[in-house]
């Protein structure tokens, strides 16, 4: 295939440190952290050194810029595996010096901005994370997809870091809304873009994070299931779990399915009221009674006092 390199560089300083035109075709991006807020410039000073003896083929600086160290046809010494490197385009991303190694929004926007960039040209319409090394490994992507792999997997390391690793569910579903042309930022959606709460969705994907917070910066407290949810509120696009686990982002299609508001209840009779229509049978007896009270809201003690009490 004919390779290219991405028109969103704005700094090139090409790296010795490469093993020259890959033996596979482009169907991985391995995004790393550099463990440090490194600008374009210093990256590619870095790399330019035989002594570094490591490279990739692109840095994302502290400020948001792309630099270019390697080009995309050939193959980069970033993930310490060949076999992945001969196949996936590698991005250093500048990042805390400590664990969870966070990025700042800069960072964060240019990755998914150059990973679309990246898709796009060589032909892909889905970025996938699978959040599992066996399964990502083992997966053969269609002609139409890309998939996410991180060099903790080949190497005894913790890079990307925590904080992106969490976070690259949430990057493969922006990049493949933007390749299929949906908006997805979580800035300008509105609530009353959405039913009146509470409100069901139906979740479409196994792994949608729920976070402490309405934003990208709530820690991700863990991720749902394929199923239907009810929300209770609504801020800046996200939905907040009835469960009260967290939130869950409303705004992208590939995610989950906006259904219909849950009907409210009755409002609950008061107690005298409800006591006569025990006394009158309305209710049924022993067990049942009780469950058919209690599912309907009332307190079946509190109910059956006030029997008693008209009773006597």
């Amino acid at each position: 295939m004919g390779y290219t390199n991405s028109s969103l560089v704005s700094y090139t300083k090409f790296s010795p440190n490469h093993s020259g035109q890959r033996t596979h075709d482009i169907d991985r991006i391995t995004p790393h952290c550099v463990v440090g807020q490194c600008t374009a410039e210093s990256l590619g000073d870095w790399f330019s050194k035989t002594s570094t003896k490591a490279s990739s083929n692109y840095g994302i600086d502290k400020n948001g810029r792309v630099g270019l160290y390697v080009e995309e046809k050939n193959r980069s010494w970033c993930s310490s595996s060949n076999a992945n490197d001969q196949r996936a385009v590698t991005i250093e991303c500048a990042s805390d010096t400590v664990e969870p190694y966070a990025m700042n929004d800069k960072v964060l926007d240019s990755l998914v901005t150059l990973c679309t960039d990246i898709c796009k040209r060589n032909g892909k319409k889905k970025l996938i994370w699978f959040a599992d090394k066996t399964k990502s490994l083992n997966y053969k992507p269609k002609a139409d997809e890309m998939v996410i792999t991180v060099h903790r997997w080949f190497a005894n390391k913790s890079c990307p870091g925590n904080w992106l690793y969490e976070r690259l569910g949430d990057v493969a579903a922006k990049v493949t809304a933007n390749l299929n042309g949906t908006d997805t930022s979580d800035k300008v959606t509105q609530a009353k873009e959405y039913p009146e709460t509470p409100f069901m969705v139906r979740v479409i994907i196994n792994d949608l994070n729920y976070r402490s917070e309405p934003s990208m910066a709530g820690i991700v407290r863990g991720q749902t299931r394929i199923g239907t949810f009810t929300i209770v509120d609504v801020r800046d696009g996200w939905g907040k779990l009835k469960s009260g686990a967290g939130w869950i982002y409303l705004g992208n299609p590939n995610y989950c399915t906006i259904l219909d508001t849950v009907a409210s209840k009755p409002a609950l009779k008061s107690v005298d009221e409800v006591a006569k229509e025990v006394i009158r049978g309305d209710w049924g007896n022993g067990e049942e009674r009780k469950q058919r009270l209690t599912a309907a809201g009332y307190d079946y003690r509190t109910i059956q006092n006030k029997v008693n009490e008209m009773l006597h």
